[in-house]
């Protein structure tokens, strides 16, 4: 009986392994902003999140000896630069997503 869970479970968990990370894939961010939202996030958001990364930039300089001693230098990049960067230059203009929007689909063609 014990060897028949033991069993079913590490089954459950082998495809909830498979189908986990396409999950992640499997829904696209589509985004129209208004012209507000656009002039908003350009005369607004932007120069504050360039700033907010110039900061962040600098506080992980100074904290990186500690976030080395804590063994969380990746996390420590991830929140302190690498956000606000995504923020400020990735997103489209008046999103609220990090990420590029693509709006349609190249192929490069063979000569």
């Amino acid at each position: 009986m014990h060897f028949e869970v033991s069993k079913f479970i590490q089954m459950v968990a082998l495809c909830a392994c498979i189908l986990v990370p396409s999950t992640g894939w499997s829904s696209t961010i589509e985004e129209t902003p208004s012209a507000i939202a656009m002039t908003g996030d350009a005369l607004f958001v932007r120069p504050v999140m360039l700033a907010t990364t110039i900061i962040g930039a600098g506080l992980f300089i100074i904290s990186s000896p500690f976030s080395a001693l804590g063994g969380n230098v990746g996390e420590a990049w991830d929140v302190l630069v690498e956000g606000p960067f995504e923020t400020t230059f990735v997103r489209c203009l008046g999103c609220t997503a990090n990420g590029r929007k693509v709006t349609q689909t190249v192929e490069q063609e063979d000569k």
